[in-house]
């Protein structure tokens, strides 16, 4: 049996702060470098980081030979103590991260050793690579062949190194990149919350700040498709509620407001939504927001497709706290400075202490990553909201935080994103509405 060696590290300028991963896999046997893999995730923590890191570098070994045994290196004494078993897992956001880890490999295929952080420099070079390439708005692209660390002779690439690259990040955060200055379209409160424009401030930003997982599966280049190897991805069909009161109009409708139920017109939407996705017969879970509206669509569609609903609390619509019930002009109008800040920034959160999208994006990768490991290679209805929809969409696409104002989402709406084993993503569908004509 073939044995890899991963070497991974992550850091974090501010813990948290725009922070990154770099992950090495080399043979064993010779000492080779098969495959290098580095990433920009975003705002998140040291441990975060490292976790990620660890991820991608496993799913990498994963894409050089499945079947191979794993000696995994780290500096990081909580990540190697944790995933050896030895300490417990407390902390929310690393939980799934582990799981993430652990589901790569069967048990018993992977161990773990700590080792100084000098000794660690290949990876943490790697690191490093990325978060700068995240300052400037670029996203980390590999070297050929990998250079070796300070100190370190060359070592030549790897036959697999090709191959493996395509995963190089299973839960990565977006890729910072300028995108221009084109109008956006209503931000993405529940319902539309209005027309509204970004600031310009927004279109400037070179860095996304990402989630929190959080953060995002990287995905790689837009192609499309995946090698047949692989095995099937778990898709998740995402399901926009039907409409509430409040969708007409276009209120701020969020987690911690009235809980609207759906309307007359939401049910019926709720009706074509259930019979499309039974006419396809691919769904094998249903799993929903808490919130009633989301509650209502998802209790429809399982009736029909015979199948129960799952609750998880992370696909719950962003806390707009003061906004809530609100219009985007009357918040234009009572807290404009607040506004302006939001729409500049995905660290800005509304008025009275509600959430920012940097917030969410960190709370619906982490359940995200908990419902891939629990429904690896099958089809699951999320039904769920506006921005944890779009989340999901930019993260799969590794488009900049801006984008959330470039996505338009009706009212039982649905998309599809697939998962890879190797970290690959694929974009199925968006905003599909035939249904409801």
């Amino acid at each position: 049996m073939r044995e890899l060696i991963v070497e991974a590290d992550g850091g974090s300028r501010g813990n948290p702060g725009p922070a990154g991963y770099g992950s090495v896999v080399v043979d064993a046997l010779t000492g080779d470098v098969l495959t290098e893999t580095a990433e920009y995730i975003g705002v998140a923590t040291n441990n975060v980081a490292e976790y990620r890191g660890l991820v991608a570098g496993l799913l990498a070994a994963h894409a050089i030979d499945p079947t191979a045994r794993v000696h995994v290196r780290m500096d990081s004494k909580l990540v190697v103590e944790q995933m050896s078993g030895r300490w417990k897992i407390k902390h929310p956001d690393m939980k799934p991260l582990a799981a993430r880890a652990a589901a790569v490999f069967p048990p018993g295929r992977v161990s773990y050793e700590w080792m100084p952080r000098e000794q660690n420099k290949r990876a943490d070079r790697l690191a490093n690579e990325a978060m700068d390439a995240g300052k400037l708005g670029r996203a980390w692209a590999p070297r050929t062949p990998p250079p070796a660390a300070p100190d370190e002779p060359a070592a030549p690439p790897g036959d697999a190194a090709a191959g493996a690259a395509r995963a190089r990040a299973a839960i990565a955060a977006p890729r910072g990149r300028t995108s221009g200055s084109a109008a956006r379209t209503a931000p993405p409160a529940e319902g539309g919350a209005g027309a509204g424009r970004a600031a310009d401030a927004r279109a400037a930003r070179s860095v996304a700040e990402g989630g929190g997982q959080a953060g995002s599966r990287r995905a790689t280049p837009a192609v499309g498709w995946a090698p047949a190897d692989l095995g099937a991805p778990a898709t998740f069909v995402l399901l926009r509620h039907g409409e509430t009161p409040l969708t007409p109009q276009k209120r701020f409708s969020g987690s911690t407001g009235s809980d609207p139920s759906l309307s007359a017109a939401g049910r019926a939407q709720a009706e074509r939504a259930a019979e499309a996705l039974a006419a396809r017969g691919t769904v094998q879970a249903v799993v929903s927001s808490p919130l009633a509206r989301c509650r209502e669509t998802a209790a429809v569609a399982a009736a029909r497709l015979g199948l129960p609903v799952t609750v998880e609390d992370g696909l719950r619509e962003t806390d707009f706290a003061a906004w809530e019930g609100l219009t985007f002009a009357e918040v234009r109008e009572r807290h404009p400075d607040d506004l302006d800040a939001w729409l500049a920034s995905p660290a800005a959160a509304p008025t009275g202490g509600g959430e920012s999208f940097e917030a969410v994006t960190h709370r619906v990768a982490a359940a995200r990553d908990k419902l891939l490991a629990a429904h690896a290679g099958r089809t699951v209805l999320l039904v769920s909201h506006v921005t944890p929809v779009k989340i999901l969409v930019r993260l799969a696409l590794g488009a900049p935080a801006e984008s959330l104002f470039r996505m338009e989402l009706s009212a039982a709406s649905l998309s599809a994103v697939s998962y890879y084993s190797d970290g690959n993503t694929s974009l199925r569908l968006f905003n599909d509405t035939s249904h409801l004509r």
